[in-house]
């Protein structure tokens, strides 16, 4: 650990992260009061992309040309002609069943914002094979989305699919995301897409008679349809959440998933290898399209459709039910980036205060977060907001905390920790603790307390450092966690 006696210059140590840190400080503040997640609505909120070329080539992977709302080319679809589009099959099902409410995007995916289209209007968003790489934003966006309780369905088809030869194909692109964000990069969802194109087959269901995608409301689901696609590998040693539902043939476990599901945060994914099976076979003209949706050696339909509804919130297991964490509760750990070997992703931070320094040490790997220590009047902040499901019953905060002083009292507290839970305002729900220079010790001691009070609500966790004008006291924080089950 520093010196006791040591004082640090006013200018923090910078790390080869501070650069990075600084300029996703304004996406990682997406996750804060500004970013309501998706809460309980009837109807489900669907959002179909159509901003990354998902209609490149002969592609057509919209529910319909009106855009944003389907619902001016027909107010009340009976038929999937009603609507134009290789996709109005699924949106017109989903809308005659009077329990969904359909959008399409056509710009940036934003998480926080102020557009009609702005994720946190929405309980699951469906990537229909695009054809254009996300950028870093709109990365940060639907990663935060999914992890605070929004439902995330992934489409792909095989490899070398470049509809607009832009040099990515749609197995590039979800990789991409899945493992160049700014949120978490470490196999988020225990699962990769494999570069392959397998020319034809029919994946097979497990024996699962208690999943909600499988056995759903829209029906059962035995086979679904290959016409070039792909699939992926799982790894759940990364995410145990991970589940492979359908399988090519000759495949199972953790190789050859045609159709898998998982969880991050709060939220749901599902991730499908190929587009041929939600294709319907009709839309704009000029394009060559394929009808999967009604093959009949498959059931896709039903398959498109369940999912759907898992992923909106329905069904008896996963992520935040209703999107943005009400009902059932999923055990898993929700703060992102909580080592902190991330920088100062997810966090929102004082200059400085996430660092790799050789003046203290981290707990575990090379960062941690180092609050005050200079030996002047300084206020450092960290903060992380994060969604609660309530149908959590518990809710474990824990971190490690690191104190060391100068100062030599051992009944004034003249330097001050503390943790506090704020609501979407800012305003302060409770102090969890206040530490200072009295609790000073050497070493890491873990510190813990419920946050099951907070259950269906996005709070912000932050830890505010208060330091006199003289004598440092640096509070050392690393290996965070929020536990829920």
């Amino acid at each position: 650990m520093g010196s006791v006696g040591s004082k640090r210059s006013r200018r923090k140590v910078t790390t080869c992260l501070a650069g990075l840190g600084l300029l996703l400080t304004g996406a990682a503040l997406q996750v804060g009061p500004s970013a309501t997640p998706a809460h309980a609505a009837t109807p489900h909120r669907i959002l179909f992309d159509d901003g990354h070329a998902e209609e490149a080539g002969n592609a057509d992977w919209i529910i319909s040309t009106s855009k944003p709302d389907p619902l001016s080319q027909d107010s009340s679809p009976s038929a999937e002609t009603d609507w134009t589009g290789a996709l109005s099959s699924w949106g017109v099902a989903l809308q005659k069943t009077g329990d969904y409410s359909l959008k399409t995007a056509t710009s940036a995916l934003t998480y926080g914002g102020s557009s009609t289209t702005d994720l946190s209007n929405f309980d699951t968003l469906v990537l229909p094979e695009p054809n254009t790489l996300f950028t870093t934003a709109e990365k940060t966006a639907i990663m935060n989305f999914v992890q605070a309780g929004g439902g995330l369905f992934m489409i792909s088809d095989h490899t070398g699919a470049d509809r607009n030869s832009d040099g990515e194909d749609a197995v590039e692109i979800l990789n991409d995301l899945m493992t160049n964000n700014s949120v978490d990069s470490t196999d988020p969802f225990g699962f990769s897409i494999d570069s392959l194109s397998i020319s034809s087959g029919y994946p097979a269901a497990i024996s699962d008679s208690t999943d909600p995608v499988l056995h759903g409301s829209f029906g059962t689901v035995t086979k679904s349809l290959i016409a070039s696609g792909t699939t992926a590998t799982l790894k759940p040693a990364d995410n145990s959440s991970v589940k492979g539902l359908l399988y090519r043939s000759g495949y199972s476990g953790n190789t050859g998933a045609f159709f898998a599901t998982s969880t991050f945060g709060s939220g749901r994914v599902a991730f499908w290898g190929d587009s041929s099976p939600v294709d319907d076979g009709t839309g704009q003209s000029g394009n060559t399209l394929y009808d999967g949706w009604n093959d009949t050696g498959a059931t896709n339909a039903a398959l498109a459709l369940n999912a759907t509804e898992w992923l909106a919130g329905a069904g008896s297991s996963g992520g935040g039910d209703d999107g943005g964490g009400s009902g059932t509760c999923t055990a898993s750990q929700l703060l992102g980036n909580n080592g902190f070997e991330s920088g100062s992703t997810t966090w929102s931070a004082s200059s400085g205060v996430i660092t790799n320094s050789s003046s203290q040490s981290a707990r575990t790997g090379s960062y941690y977060a180092w609050l005050d220590g200079y030996g002047s009047a300084t206020t450092d902040t960290l903060s992380q907001a994060v969604t609660i499901p309530s149908g959590c019953t518990t809710a474990a905060l824990s971190f490690y905390l690191h104190i060391d002083t100068a100062e030599t009292s051992t009944s004034t507290a003249y330097d001050t920790l503390k943790v506090q839970v704020l609501n979407s305002s800012g305003t302060v729900l409770g102090t969890l603790a206040t530490y200072s220079n009295l609790n000073a010790a050497s070493g890491y001691t873990q510190r813990s307390f419920s946050l099951a009070s907070y259950a269906g609500q996005t709070v912000t966790l932050k830890f505010t450092g208060t330091e006199g004008s003289t004598l440092q006291t640096s509070f050392v924080i690393d290996d965070t966690a929020l536990n829920v089950s």
